[in-house]
């Protein structure tokens, strides 16, 4: 079973960034094409991502998944950096994470023509990324059909903080 495969495929490391946190590192399953392939097709196959008109990648670990659910869905992809890391018009917003804060932007112009959209990024925990991400999407007049995420951390109640419907392939109390 795909949530199985996912699972054990994880590897865990704690005090990651900081003392008190147990990060969860996903980019082992990039090590496993053939997990990674299943998993992001069946993600592209979502209706949320279906629905949308293009698909948004939280920068950076977001990029990994994103990418090939766009690929595969055919849909146009978004990505959503960090300060200093887009050229022209931007839209930025800050947020808080619970090992502190930052702020993401995202060009004007990529938007522009796209009025639905679906957040891919590899991990849901307190929320505040993705609902910064909404955020910026709803600034602009835009739809949100939902989040789509590898893994939810349910424990720390994220979907709290968001408006859309959020999916997660594994979820985590």
């Amino acid at each position: 079973m795909l949530k199985d495969r996912l699972l054990e495929s994880f590897d865990t490391y704690p005090d990651f960034p900081k003392k008190g946190i147990l990060f969860q590192d996903l980019l082992t399953v990039l090590r496993d094409p053939p997990l990674f392939h299943e998993l992001t097709n069946e993600m592209s196959r979502l209706d949320l991502v279906v629905n949308s008109d293009a698909i948004v990648a939280i920068d950076a670990r977001g990029f990994f998944f994103g990418t090939a659910i766009a690929l595969s869905a055919k849909k146009p992809l978004i990505p959503i950096r960090k300060p200093g890391k887009l050229p022209g018009e931007l839209i930025t917003r800050s947020y808080d994470l619970e090992y502190g804060s930052n702020s993401l932007c995202l060009q004007k112009k990529a938007i522009k023509d796209y009025k639905t959209f679906c957040i891919i990024d590899d991990l849901f925990a307190t929320g505040g990324t993705a609902s910064c991400v909404e955020q910026l999407l709803l600034i602009e007049n835009k739809i949100v059909q939902g989040i789509a995420v590898v893994v939810e951390l349910a424990g720390l109640k994220g979907r709290d903080l968001i408006n859309c419907e959020l999916n997660s392939q594994l979820l985590i109390q």
